[in-house]
């Protein structure tokens, strides 16, 4: 069974300086149908404006995942760790017992567009942790790219969840399938672009949730990226 959830169809935030789509509910949205999927809690797109950003603030149990897509994301938090992310890295921060961090766009003239994932930990009370590595185009393009999992496989970065990212960038006559292990559940993304995806044309901001489904196809990419997450039932 393949479920589609339109991009109009999530919910939104306008702060002023941070404009955010919320695909499940989170702060001052709530939609009881749409309090996550499997293990996956959170997907934020967010867009930051020049010279302003998140405060300090905390998490614990929590892995979160940061995917910018256009400027740079500045990181800095309690555990000594400093670092600006950008389009191309995949940056985790398991907050385990706690951890208190901060999120800038320090440009002057480009908003910051990212990511923003939470994924419910396979353990709580961890050790706080940081990761952060940089994922090739070439190493995406036509297909799907490892970049998230529970022992860091193939280099991805390693998460404190029972789940695995992929991440694709797919155009023209450029195809993949991937068989889908039973008894798990499979969200896809589109971070942006077009992409056909089981027969089911997709958009920017467009998810699929996919239960009991034995292959993924995707198709026909127009400057597609996509996101594909295998997760707990």
């Amino acid at each position: 069974m393949m479920t589609l959830r339109r991009s109009q169809e999530r919910g939104f935030a306008d702060h002023g300086w941070l404009k955010s789509f919320h695909s499940f509910s989170f702060a001052g949205y709530y939609d009881p149908r749409h309090m996550g999927f499997g293990n996956l809690r959170v997907i934020n797109e967010d867009r930051i404006a020049p010279g302003t950003g998140f405060g300090a603030h905390g998490h614990r149990d929590m892995e979160i995942i940061s995917y910018v897509l256009e400027g740079g994301l500045s990181h800095k938090d309690s555990m000594g760790n400093e670092q600006t992310i950008v389009p191309g890295e995949v940056q985790r921060m398991s907050a385990g017992t706690g951890v208190v961090h901060s999120e800038h766009n320090h440009a002057a003239g480009q908003a910051t567009h990212f990511l923003q994932i939470w994924l419910l930990p396979a353990r709580t009370g961890v050790e706080p942790g940081y990761e952060q590595k940089a994922f090739p185009a070439a190493e995406k393009r036509g297909r799907l790219r490892l970049v998230a999992s529970p022992d860091g496989a193939e280099g991805s970065v390693s998460m404190n969840a029972d789940a695995r990212l992929f991440a694709g960038l797919f155009d023209g006559g450029e195809s993949f399938d991937m068989a889908l292990p039973a008894g798990r559940k499979t969200y896809v993304h589109m971070v942006r672009g077009k992409l056909t995806v089981n027969g089911q044309r997709l958009t920017a901001g467009d998810a699929a949730l996919l239960e009991n489904e034995a292959a993924l196809r995707l198709d026909v990419g127009e400057q597609a990226e996509v996101l594909v997450f295998d997760l707990e039932a």
